[in-house]
């Protein structure tokens, strides 16, 4: 399996990123796609995922902010990151999963996903 991420960055409150993972290997069996965080302060947790049927589930506190999509004929999954906030800044991993993932809570999703990448940066300056 093999994740690259890329479209971290620096931005103003209220502004927007959009964050890409292009998956490849042997990801057949995946049932999530999706991305982590690790902000400041607080453990890694669960951000927003795509079911292998696309179905999305987010997280609470970016519902209505952030939208997660996949593209399946470029293997690749996004993140698009709307109204963002100073506390929305820390480093963000995309990772795929095999287990079910939709009705847990999203602070137990990393220890769900076996495979993601070392992290993009993401910093939201009020």
């Amino acid at each position: 399996v093999e994740l690259v991420d890329s479209g971290g960055g620096s931005v103003q409150t209220g502004e927007s990123l959009t964050l890409s993972c292009i998956v490849s290997g042997d990801v057949d069996n995946r049932r999530f796609t999706g991305w982590l965080r690790k902000v400041p302060g607080k453990e890694r947790e669960g951000v927003a995922v795509i079911g292998s049927d696309g179905s999305p589930v987010y997280a609470d506190d970016v519902k209505g902010r952030f939208t997660i999509s996949q593209d399946n004929a470029k293997n690749t999954v996004y993140l698009q990151m709307n109204n963002l906030m100073p506390e929305d800044t820390g480093v963000y991993f995309c990772g795929l999963s095999y287990s079910e993932l939709a009705s847990v809570d999203p602070q137990f999703w990393p220890a769900r996903f076996p495979f993601y990448t070392r992290g993009t940066q993401v910093t939201v300056s009020s």
